[in-house]
């Protein structure tokens, strides 16, 4: 069993005719309250419980269940999680919700966010800026966390996953919805 793919134009015309369509959107709370397709329902990627979400969800299980992010990595990420917890008819939307807006999907916009991928940046160049600093000033043992966050950083490269990242994503600031503008 796999997942399938569909890009934002389809997805659109199949809204069009299918208003009970359901589209889950697994970014971070804040991610989400920022912008997101009007139809959407949030539920982060670290929250997600396939098998409660299976029980909650009020959806045909014959029926397609829509899975959205940013820009598609996290989609997929949920997408397999979905198929290997039973989940039948799964389908990423391609390019996420970027993707969406560009192409004219009904979006809801809030209060800027910072994105988790810049969020991981920052955090990632800080250690590796400190631990270079104390290196170099205090003790050479403390190259070792520029070294562990280099191989992290590697590690998440050939995996696709980052560790970081979800880490980030339970942070408290993460975790409430932007406001709305009217």
């Amino acid at each position: 069993m796999s997942y399938s793919q569909i890009t934002p134009q389809e997805l659109l015309t199949l809204k069009q005719s299918h208003p009970e369509l359901q589209l889950i959107d697994v970014r971070t709370p804040a991610e989400f309250g920022e912008m997101h397709v009007e139809f959407a329902r949030n539920l982060p990627l670290d929250r997600l419980d396939a098998t409660k979400l299976k029980a909650d969800l009020k959806h045909d299980p014959l029926q397609p269940l829509y899975v959205v992010c940013r820009s598609g990595g996290r989609s997929k990420m949920a997408c397999e999680k979905l198929v290997a917890a039973g989940f039948e008819n799964i389908v990423d939307v391609a390019g996420g919700t970027q993707a969406c807006a560009a192409t004219g999907l009904p979006i809801v916009r809030g209060a800027k966010a910072m994105s988790l991928e810049r969020q991981v940046r920052i955090a990632a160049g800080s250690l590796v800026l400190i631990g270079a600093i104390l290196g170099f000033g205090l003790h050479p043992g403390f190259y070792g966390l520029s070294a562990f966050v280099g191989a992290g950083l590697v590690f998440a490269g050939i995996t696709d996953t980052c560790a970081m990242g979800m880490l980030i994503a339970r942070m408290p600031w993460n975790q409430r919805a932007a406001t709305c503008k009217a």
